[in-house]
């Protein structure tokens, strides 16, 4: 810890985020999905609202755009 970081009070110690605005790996996946948007608005409730089952709206226009974009082959199980 530096000196500046010893004299502020610990709410006031800020730390450096990396600002990234490339697309990570993450979100390379979800976007080649074709579903980010309905994944994006499932996410936000989930963080506003902390409860799947309150988000069944979001849930279900996610469920039809994954079938839509016929994404399905992407998670089928397969015999190991």
């Amino acid at each position: 810890m530096s000196n500046t970081e010893k004299s502020k009070p610990a709410d006031q110690v800020v730390e450096a985020v990396e600002d990234d605005d490339e697309p990570d790996e993450w979100d390379k996946r979800i976007f080649s999905t074709g579903c980010s948007d309905e994944n994006a608005g499932l996410n936000n409730c989930f963080f506003e609202k902390k409860d799947w089952r309150a988000c069944k709206d979001e849930m279900e226009a996610f469920k039809q755009c994954w079938k839509r974009k016929g994404n399905q082959t992407r998670t089928d199980s397969k015999d190991a």
